[in-house]
């Protein structure tokens, strides 16, 4: 009885013993990726630090310097006039083409003939050089806000265009069969089995194409005429101020950067729920 005590209290002791170690710390896969993440962020701002005071050209400021100036352009309220002046024609560019060009890719993903006429456009639209085709838009359609628009048009429609089609044509025919097997509809085949399983390549094409817009309202305030972020960059630039105009450029980064994981979290989200659960 004795010998059974003693090797109970053994026991006991080395349980609470267990129990106040701490086990290892483990990060989640969703934690280790934004980690990474954050480290590779970190080290391009240390890189680009260092390279400022080297410095590798007289004209190439700090990642501190342009900080404080992209500080100082939000307290003055610099930076939000230009974005709101860049934002109005990339809203409606980019809202023309998710209304137009998504329906111009599922009419291409659902008709060979209408996929053999337009398809070639598109992919020679991609490929054009934008700066050779702005100085086009300026005579035609002036230095307005319908130059800028059709800038915007020109740049993310083909690729909000393409992802549609591509979407639709790589949709699994086996659902395609067992529909029509079930007696569907051409309607219901396109609005409940193909659309369904296309939303995903379609939802991404709005990410890319934002990105896209994005860029080209900036080009064409560069080269078009002189208003929002475009401006920031070409003034700054003319009174040799590259804080500022870094820091209108690197705003721009920032603003591209949150806009697309945003869509990307709502495409995980609503489109592939599957993998933000395994995350």
């Amino acid at each position: 009885m004795v010998d059974q005590a003693a090797t109970t209290r053994r026991e006991a002791w080395a349980g609470s013993q267990a129990d106040g170690r701490r086990a290892p710390l483990r990060l989640t896969r969703k934690q280790q990726s934004w980690l990474l993440r954050g480290l590779s962020i970190v080290f391009v701002l240390l890189l680009w630090e260092w390279a400022g005071r080297l410095p590798v050209g007289p004209t190439f400021p700090t990642f501190t310097a342009t900080t404080v100036a992209l500080v100082d352009m939000m307290r003055d309220g610099s930076l939000f006039i230009a974005y709101g002046e860049t934002l109005k024609a990339m809203v409606i560019g980019v809202g023309l083409c998710v209304v137009i060009g998504v329906a111009m890719g599922i009419a291409m993903g659902l008709s060979r003939r209408f996929e053999w006429v337009t398809l070639p456009v598109w992919v020679i639209s991609q490929a054009a050089p934008m700066a050779a085709i702005i100085p086009v838009i300026t005579y035609i359609y002036g230095v307005g806000v319908a130059a800028k628009v059709l800038a915007v048009v020109i740049m993310a429609a083909p690729i909000i265009v393409l992802n549609a089609y591509t979407g639709i044509r790589n949709v699994n025919q086996s659902l395609v069969e067992m529909s029509r097997s079930f007696l569907a509809t051409r309607r219901q085949l396109i609005f409940k089995v193909i659309l369904p399983a296309a939303s995903g390549l379609i939802f991404a094409g709005f990410r890319l194409g934002l990105a896209q817009g994005l860029t080209g309202a900036v080009l064409a305030e560069l080269m078009i005429t002189p208003t929002g972020v475009g401006d920031l960059i070409t003034y700054n630039r003319s009174v040799a101020d590259y804080p500022r105009m870094f820091a209108a450029v690197f705003s721009i980064i920032i603003f591209a950067s949150i806009g697309v994981t945003l869509l990307q979290r709502a495409e995980v989200r609503f489109f592939r729920p599957d993998q933000d659960k395994s995350q």
